[in-house]
């Protein structure tokens, strides 16, 4: 059983970290951004930290910046500004007894799928989604569906019903463009999210995050040790704007099979993946490709392992924007029957 922190409280000072790549660094003005947002829709205060806005901070620099934050007693939730690739280094530095002790919300993805999983270990639940720096910070204005998963892990708790916003887009305006503080990156209609297995409800508790990075923690002797620490629950999959291929997720899917994950769990919730990038443009029809054939790579693998897991495709929680933050280690309810998704923020 995992603990669930208690929520903050407008006027509660909330600690900004950059436990990755320090995203403040290259755009300070949309960082900024951010934080007004962040106390306009929240009434939190923001605290950085001496890496949050350092470029090539030091593994032990950054978990240094989240023990402190960990350890203050003022600080009521952790928000992560963005992801990068080499948070694994950071996580042996990190001190257990420190959140264990005082349990706070923590708010981020990609890369910060380690630090979800450190979290979980150490029996804290926390939150999966969330960047200041692209959610928040970039564009008009902050999507409505993340300002409210945002305040229901921070503030509100309850129980929300995950719906498709009806468009999406992959990225947006270069941070040193001063139009990224008013202007989005273009947005597509969605399709249909994607369903698969037995036409029934189930509840799990969720685990997961960036394939990519699941599978370097996996390979680092990390995650859960043993395949029935899964047992009932969701599992959390997405992939990121580096684009891997079809063939690579689904032989990444394919491990996580073999160990034991796929079967463990009665529900796989797939979001949405970005199909394009700053550097790779394809066309839409070879973007609409590329997802449709990430949906069936996933439902392959998925009933290959597991007939028996709902499975729900096409949720922007990921690397997507609009996105919904999502519980990591509180509860999903995929209903396969009114293919309908519940999330518990409590």
């Amino acid at each position: 059983m995992l603990v669930h922190p208690p929520k903050a409280r407008p006027g509660d000072r909330v600690a900004v970290v950059s436990p990755a790549f320090a995203a403040p660094a290259v755009g300070p003005a949309v960082h900024e951004q951010a934080m007004r947002r962040l106390v306009e829709l929240t009434g939190l205060v923001p605290v950085e930290y001496p890496t949050t806005r350092r470029l090539d901070a030091t593994p032990e620099d950054r978990a240094a910046d989240l023990n402190a934050a960990f350890a203050d007693p003022s600080i009521r939730a952790v928000l992560a500004t963005i992801g990068g690739d080499d948070q694994i280094t950071v996580i042996p530095h990190l001190d257990p007894e420190l959140i264990r002790r005082d349990p706070k919300p923590f708010v981020g993805h990609s890369d910060n799928t380690n630090l979800h999983d450190w979290l979980w270990r150490q029996g804290v639940a926390s939150f999966y989604g969330g960047s200041t720096q692209v959610h928040l910070g970039s564009g008009p204005s902050a999507d409505p569906e993340q300002v409210t998963s945002l305040r229901a892990a921070l503030l509100d708790g309850g129980v929300l019903e995950l719906t498709e916003p009806g468009e999406s887009q992959d990225f947006g305006l270069d941070w040193a463009d001063p139009r990224a503080l008013t202007v989005g990156g273009e947005r597509w209609a969605t399709e249909p999210w994607a369903w698969a297995g037995p036409a029934t409800s189930v509840t799990g508790a969720t685990w997961g995050g960036c394939l990519e990075a699941i599978q370097w923690l996996l390979t680092a002797g990390r995650g859960p040790a043993d395949p029935s620490a899964l047992a009932g629950g969701v599992l959390l999959i997405e992939t990121s704007e580096e684009l891997i291929p079809v063939l690579e997720f689904g032989r990444i899917l394919r491990n996580l099979g073999e160990r034991g994950l796929l079967g463990a769990v009665q529900g796989v919730l797939v979001a949405r993946p970005p199909a394009s990038n700053f550097e790779v443009l394809p066309t839409r029809a070879e973007q609409d490709e590329y997802r449709a054939r990430q949906r069936d790579a996933a439902i392959e693998v998925i009933a290959r392992y597991n007939p028996d897991a709902v499975v729900c495709v096409g949720v922007p929680f990921g690397h997507t924007r609009p996105q919904w933050i999502v519980p990591h280690g509180g509860e999903v309810t995929l209903d396969g029957a009114a293919r309908r998704v519940w999330a518990d923020y409590r």
